[in-house]
């Protein structure tokens, strides 16, 4: 709960922590030390939201992905059979890809924004047992993001069962060892 308003303090601190540094009393000396005291706190292990708002929803981000998958296969299923037929409505065509293309774009955002970024902590090597957890955890996200990346390029339902496999092995790894 600390860092729940980090970001304004410390952007606060930030913008007037120049001006402080110009003064030549002693009094603002200590200013300057209190405020870059305040910033060093604001650095905590922990913090790894870009807020940090200690907002999170992982089972839900693991539910929205899945959705979004299966809205992929549909739209490969979709362009198959439209592109099978005698007269192929080339509309509704462009808009299956143009949906496939989007919710897998979803995905990759879900996979970077939120995990890469927010939740999964870099780790020293050091500790080679939370080293492993977290490359187990980069391998599969990266995963995921690479077959997204392949449902955009092609309608192989192969694809499909590729990510959902990534899927399910992220978070079985993800929530067996998360805190």
């Amino acid at each position: 709960m600390k860092n729940l308003f980090a970001l304004p303090v410390l952007t606060i601190m930030l913008f007037c922590l120049p001006m402080l540094a110009t003064a030549s009393t002693s009094t603002d000396s200590t200013r300057i030390a209190v405020l870059q005291a305040k910033i060093n706190a604001l650095e905590d292990d922990d913090v790894h939201c870009e807020v940090p708002c200690g907002i999170y929803g992982d089972s839900l981000r693991i539910q929205m992905i899945e959705e979004h998958i299966r809205t992929i296969e549909k739209a490969m299923n979709k362009i198959n059979e439209i592109s099978k037929s005698d007269s192929p409505n080339y509309n509704q065509l462009v808009r299956w890809v143009m949906n496939k293309e989007e919710h897998a774009k979803k995905i990759q955002h879900i996979v970077s924004q939120y995990f890469l970024h927010q939740r999964i902590k870099l780790t020293d090597p050091a500790n080679a047992k939370k080293y492993a957890r977290y490359v187990k955890h980069l391998t599969h996200l990266h995963e995921i993001a690479v077959y997204a990346m392949k449902c955009k390029q092609t309608t192989d339902l192969k694809n499909i069962v590729k990510i959902k496999t990534a899927v399910d092995d992220f978070e079985r790894s993800y929530f067996h060892s998360h805190k």
